[in-house]
């Protein structure tokens, strides 16, 4: 390691409903963290293997390095293997989630995010990157506790390619569900009665209400060749395996038509 090394770091603090027991299982349990963030396995122990499934073919893994249950959680990630800069001059990505009690029946959740490194270009990237998809996510675990307390999730992803712009790809999805960013206005997303609960530029998530109950998280970024949009699913109700089995593909064949006509000179949204 360098003798002046750059510290990179991210910390967000944030009020969920319920108890401390109810947020240590879904910030420290393998079915609670999958339930909001992304499908993990997880040996709940100090040492413990965690491996963080980040859709098809892509995985980071790590391990735990304190667990205090209903208190604190943390872990190490090989965060420059993740990113194709395997032996890079930086200590492991360290993650910690605190619990703290609150009266009301809420907690108070702060969440640590750091590393040294050497200020290289791809330090500062991936921390730029993280810091922006950080917030959206941990918002994951606010409508998690106040919508789908103690659930857990079966896991839905579907991903399309397009020469056009993120922007313009992300509001043709918009368009296509006919929606305008007011938060709370009602859409149907394929067969899903849904509710815009989060709008951000490149990103916005709806709550599904009906026949299935649960969360579509839709994104776009530019991949290097092609603009990719995503959906991130997090689905609950009646047999949302069966869902998941039968729609896959058929999500997927939705956001390819949906973008497919996407142009990359047009004003982005």
């Amino acid at each position: 390691m360098t003798n002046h090394p750059i510290t990179h770091r991210f910390e967000v603090e944030l009020e969920l409903p319920g108890s401390p027991d109810e947020v240590w299982q879904a910030i420290a349990t393998p079915d609670g963290i999958s339930s909001w963030m992304m499908p993990t396995d997880l040996e709940p122990r100090e040492g413990g293997a965690l491996t963080f499934h980040m859709g098809p073919g892509a995985e980071s893994r790590g391990h735990v390095t304190a667990f205090e249950p209903g208190r604190r959680i943390a872990y190490e990630e090989d965060w420059a293997t993740l990113v194709g800069q395997s032996g890079a001059d930086v200590t492991p990505l360290v993650t910690e989630f605190m619990v703290e009690a609150r009266s009301g029946g809420t907690c108070v959740v702060r969440v640590v995010t750091s590393a040294f490194g050497t200020g290289a270009d791809w330090e500062n990237e991936f921390w730029s990157e993280m810091s922006l998809g950080w917030a959206p996510m941990l918002d994951n675990l606010r409508l998690y506790m106040t919508h789908f307390r103690g659930r857990h999730a079966t896991s839905l992803w579907a991903s399309a390619t397009c020469a056009g712009s993120p922007g313009n790809a992300i509001a043709s999805v918009r368009d296509a569900l006919g929606i305008d960013g007011t938060i709370g206005e009602a859409c149907v997303a394929r067969d899903l009665e849904c509710r815009l609960e989060r709008s951000m530029d490149r990103h916005f998530l709806l709550r599904a209400e009906r026949p299935l109950t649960g969360m579509l998280s839709f994104f776009s970024y530019d991949s290097g060749e092609a603009t990719t949009v995503q959906l991130v699913g997090y689905l609950y109700g009646d047999d949302p395996a069966s869902y998941v089995a039968e729609e896959q593909q058929a999500w997927c064949d939705w956001l390819a038509t949906v973008i497919a006509h996407t142009t990359a000179d047009a004003a982005t949204t």
